[in-house]
């Protein structure tokens, strides 16, 4: 990782990456590869192998499965040693949560909770000793975790809990009272990450054990999907939860559950990939059986649409996650978890890449609904039935845009997180923004020929951004501090924003694989980015389109959209043809197989 860049989060925007300062799935090592089998042939052999059993809540099957995860050092990967975890770095983590993930199911949605949210406030904001008393029983799931922070009146606005927690007279412990609502392994969980309000206006994080007086739960919710996943209320009556056990500072529970969430968040994306996945694979092994009209349907060049485009969006996915992966390492590195101050130092690093963790979320929740549909319709009737992997895979991918904040909510912190790095001047957003400016006004387009291998899509790339920081900037002039009540504009930025990611992700990716591997086999990759650019591009037009317009009229927008318009002029390239090669590429092993391992 020696040549990578410590990019600032949201620093994409504003400048151009190069391919060998970002990580991409071709840079795994030798330690990676061997990571990566033994997740996947856990995820096959141990809990796609169990398919069928785990759309029941079976609390001794999943914390089984868990035990035998934490065996293996699963579940402990983003802990350190010295607390009982194997402490690999965030590539080795994302791993482990894309390849375990094969396919929704109980155990998945159990594991993505012990070794994201439910562990993970412990991990960034325990003290040495609530590290020592928790984290060993929750790498080898002695110990089940949940985290409760949703109630029945707060879902998005967590942070206005009603939970209440009141200090004792003698100062040894807090009562607390209140209710936690769909709570993810609520029905088994030892610990609760829960959040109160000290003296009704200070919201602070607890670690609650489920032992204790007062502590109870509901009986389970019945559920769309995720049916073997225990969902169910939590109900708090005079808990005595020791002071001991405040999770960080008081009234500093918003700085352990939003970087607990960025984390979660980023870990959905990972888990959306291998999910995606294992739906192509299934959906191909199907088209290649089923004939119709005297040959099999992955034949038809519909069908051979619908393959390519379900891998186009699944290496996009990928390419944004362990991107984002290779930037947590590097602003990670260095931090002791034995120091106090172990838990400020990394809630500050993680904050910085708040931006691309809720790209990740977005993007992979989307990606996989995508794929889930595409698959049904690829089955035909027979992805309605139950018996059909697609149909609980429809129901169950529909929950990702919900939780670890709705897609809605995600698309408003992308917007915030990057005009508030501006403010503050850890970005100099206005600053591009009005440079950009400026130079439209003696801009003219580059008519040449592109000769070098995706120099088009390059400079395509470099358009896209400054359409969207000049679409960004007129509506941060037009409304000011008030631009965050403009929801449909900041989420069309937003969307510009994310699209921008994953076009440059997508790009790096292909030229690192060609200067590396040479072009011959990197022509799938290739072929990849070319049509995600070309297709993107005209998006990112459109959505500028629709921002002008609706921020301004007359002779300004006219003044706009002819600004645009030099940007975003391009010439269509033959997508259906290599989609074709894309599918073709595919169909003959019936998985998704761009990545190294």
């Amino acid at each position: 990782m020696a040549d990578l860049k410590h990019f600032k989060g949201g620093e994409f925007l504003l400048l151009d990456a190069l391919p060998e300062e970002i990580f991409t799935p071709e840079d795994f090592d030798k330690e990676h590869e061997l990571i990566a089998k033994s997740a996947e042939e856990f995820g096959i052999g141990e809990v796609l192998a169990k398919r069928e059993e785990l759309e029941e809540v079976n609390p001794e099957l999943l914390k089984g499965l868990l035990r035998k995860a934490g065996e293996l050092g699963f579940l402990g990967a983003d802990i350190a040693e010295v607390f009982g975890g194997s402490e690999l770095d965030k590539v080795s983590s994302t791993i482990i949560t894309e390849r375990i993930s094969q396919g929704i199911t109980g155990f998945s949605v159990t594991f993505a909770v012990q070794t994201g949210i439910g562990s993970l406030p412990i991990v960034l904001f325990g003290t040495p000793a609530q590290k020592e008393k928790y984290l060993p029983g929750l790498a080898s799931a002695e110990l089940v975790a949940a985290y409760a922070l949703t109630e029945p009146a707060h879902g998005s606005d967590a942070l206005s809990a009603e939970t209440t927690a009141i200090l004792s007279e003698d100062g040894k412990y807090y009562v607390l009272n209140g209710q936690k609502q769909f709570i993810t392994n609520a029905g088994f969980a030892d610990l609760f990450l829960t959040y109160a309000q000290v003296d009704g206006k200070h919201f602070t994080s607890f670690i609650v054990e489920s032992e204790w007086d007062g502590v109870s739960v509901d009986k389970e919710e019945e559920k769309m999907g995720v049916h073997g996943s225990s969902t169910r209320a939590v109900i708090f009556q005079d808990v005595k939860v020791p002071v001991e056990n405040v999770l960080g500072e008081i009234g500093r529970g918003h700085v352990v559950a939003l970087n607990t969430l960025n984390v979660g968040r980023y870990k959905l994306g990972a888990f959306t990939v291998g999910g995606g996945k294992v739906l192509l694979g299934e959906a191909v092994k199907y088209a290649k059986s089923r004939i119709q009209f005297g040959k099999p349907i992955c034949e038809f060049g519909l069908i051979k649409h619908k393959i390519a485009e379900m891998a186009i969006r699944i290496y996009a996915n990928e390419s944004m996650v362990y991107r984002t992966a290779g930037l947590l390492d590097l602003t990670l590195k260095g931090i002791d978890p034995t120091k106090e101050d172990a838990g400020k130092q990394t809630g500050d690093a993680l904050k910085r890449y708040a931006l691309e963790c809720s790209i990740n979320k977005v993007y992979g929740s989307e990606m996989l609904d995508f794929a889930v549909d595409e698959s049904v319709q690829i089955l035909g009737g027979y992805g309605y039935i139950k018996e059909y992997f697609a149909e609980a895979a429809y129901r169950d991918s529909r929950i990702n845009r919900i939780w670890e904040g709705t897609n809605e909510i995600n698309r408003l912190i992308i917007v915030n997180t990057v005009m508030r790095a501006a403010l503050k001047g850890e970005l100099p957003l206005m600053e591009v923004i009005q440079k950009l400016t400026q130079e439209l006004l003696t801009y003219r387009p580059d008519m040449s020929e592109a000769e070098g291998l995706l120099e088009t899509e390059q400079k395509l790339v470099a358009n896209a951004k400054k359409i969207t920081l000049l679409s960004a900037g007129a509506s941060a002039q037009k409304y000011m501090e008030k631009l965050a009540d403009e929801q449909e504009i900041v989420a069309l930025i937003a969307d510009m924003i994310i699209e921008v990611f994953a076009m440059e992700s997508i790009l790096l990716r292909a030229l690192k694989k060609a200067r590396k591997d040479g072009e011959e086999k990197a022509r799938i990759h290739v072929a990849v980015a070319r049509v995600y650019v070309n297709d993107a591009f005209p998006k990112i037009d459109l959505m500028a389109k629709q921002i002008f317009a609706a921020i301004s009229e007359g002779e300004e927008l006219r003044t706009q959209l002819m600004a645009l318009k030099r940007l975003a002029r391009f010439t269509p390239i033959n997508a259906i043809a290599l989609r074709r090669e894309i599918a073709d590429s595919i169909i003959p092993v019936a998985r998704y197989h761009l990545t190294k391992v």
